[in-house]
């Protein structure tokens, strides 16, 4: 039996991951994400992948966000036809995130030709809701720390990976005709005592490891995140304007909710209406609910009111409703996606607030190479929206330690807990100058030798005649 890794995303980048396993004549895509930030990354999301869809025997998720998931409906619309596989939270997810993917766009084209300010006179989208229907019809779900076969011969374990609801570790065991091999991708590595998500699971072997390295170059803010957080909120609020957060709909936004209640009824921050303005946010919170065994959070927690009901939160889902926010103009706090500020409602907002000298946008997650919120934490005096650029007047502000990512001294604690060193280890999802950092940190701080960062559509054969 030989096994090769073919890197179709994820490679020297935080998006797009995609890491096709060749195990003889099978098939096995791990993670099916869609390409954002820099448009040289975007474009690669129109490419034709190397390999025909349908000879794809199966696809498995680490989780449910849309730089590992979000490409399923193209590869569906391809010819895929076989089981995507993930954790029950995780199918759960997808039918909201897929078809707000679908969803916008959908959106995207029509407003781009409304507009005009495409190339394309007539431009489409790159999938519809239509495929994203039929991708979710081939979800198989699973449940943390049971194996299951994928294929003959091939047995899959999902372990938490405490990123997300329902995020995993992908553990798969191949048997070979004399011997067994352990491939383990990492997924998103999630945060270690976080108020709702448990830590990271702990695995001890690996013979190939994929390690992701979003935050391997850096620390997170640990020590008083929490006052800085509300620090952050009371100078927004005392300029007389509003703060407006781009939030991950899934996560972030209920661990931000998590927080503000918390500060609100200790008399840390002021009592302003906190407006939840993301539909796929609303849905996802009521999630926690229904997948109990995911989180830290107790039945009493989640039970009416819950944590996420407080009668300063508001969630708003119509349109209309998210317009009306617009003349709003102090004392309050708006929470909208995406949190890269890539698309979706969070662009009508930074529309309106960005010129607004008394408003404030605090980011609280990472901002990748190329999107909107990169450049505006990087100085950027205009932003393009809609086709207009519209002036930088308000306050843009960033606080790291809220982030659903493993610093790089986290990163490293998990690595620990391997009893020996892979045969290889591929440094994954991370930026080339994380990438780098994080490897040469794997090798002086483990003493592990064999640490690859490898290229977009590099290829490696892991095993011969196993």
């Amino acid at each position: 039996m030989n096994i090769r890794v073919k890197f179709l995303g994820g490679a020297r980048s935080v998006t797009g991951s995609k890491y096709l396993l060749e195990i003889d004549d099978k098939k096995i895509l791990i993670d099916c994400g869609l390409f954002q930030g820099l448009k040289s990354l975007r474009l690669r999301n129109w490419d034709k992948l190397p390999i025909e869809e349908n000879s794809i025997d199966a696809i498995i998720l680490t989780h449910a966000h849309i730089d590992h998931s979000g490409y399923l409906p193209k590869v569906v619309k391809e010819g895929f036809s076989g089981k995507i596989h993930c954790t029950t939270a995780t199918a759960g997810l997808l039918d909201i995130m897929l078809l707000d993917a679908a969803k916008l766009q959908e959106e995207e084209a029509q407003f781009a030709k409304k507009k005009g300010y495409s190339k394309h006179e007539n431009p489409q989208p790159l999938f519809n809701t239509k495929d994203a229907e039929s991708a979710l019809a081939l979800l198989k779900s699973h449940y943390y720390e049971q194996k299951e076969e994928i294929i003959p011969g091939v047995m899959a374990t999902f372990h938490n990976a405490g990123h997300i609801l329902g995020s995993s570790i992908v553990e798969l065991e191949i048997q070979g005709s004399s011997f067994t091999k352990k491939i383990v991708f990492s997924g998103d590595l999630g945060r270690y005592d976080r108020p709702i998500l448990h830590n990271p699971a702990v695995v001890a072997h690996a013979d190939i490891l994929f390690v992701e390295s979003t935050y391997g170059d850096r620390l997170n803010e640990n020590e008083g995140v929490e006052e800085k957080f509300a620090e952050l909120i009371n100078q927004a609020l005392e300029r007389n304007g509003c703060l407006l957060i781009p939030a991950f709909a899934i996560g972030r936004t209920q661990l931000l909710l998590h927080y503000i209640k918390t500060f609100m009824e200790a008399g840390k921050i002021p009592q302003v209406p906190v407006y939840v303005d993301s539909p796929m946010a609303i849905s996802a919170t009521k999630l926690y609910r229904d997948y109990p065994s995911y989180h830290k959070l107790t039945s009493k927690e989640l039970s009416n009111p819950s944590i996420f009901d407080y009668h300063y939160i508001k969630y708003y889902q119509s349109q209309e409703a998210s317009t009306s926010l617009n003349n709003i103009e102090k004392n309050a706090i708006i929470i909208s996606a995406s949190g890269m500020c890539t698309g979706g409602r969070i662009l009508h907002h930074l529309y309106h607030r960005l010129q607004r000298r008394n408003d404030t946008v605090l980011f609280v997650g990472y901002q990748a190479e190329g999107t909107r919120g990169r450049r505006l934490l990087d100085g950027e005096p205009t932003s393009r929206i809609f086709g207009i650029d519209v002036p930088v007047n308000g306050n843009i502000v960033h606080l790291n330690g809220l982030s659903a990512h493993a610093d790089r001294d986290e990163l490293l604690k998990w690595l620990r807990n391997f009893q020996e060193s892979p045969k290889m280890t591929f440094i994954i999802h991370g930026e080339e100058k994380s990438a780098t950092a994080f490897s040469q940190s794997i090798k002086k701080e483990l003493g592990w030798q064999n640490v690859i960062i490898p290229e977009y559509l590099e290829s490696f054969e892991l095993f011969q005649g196993i």
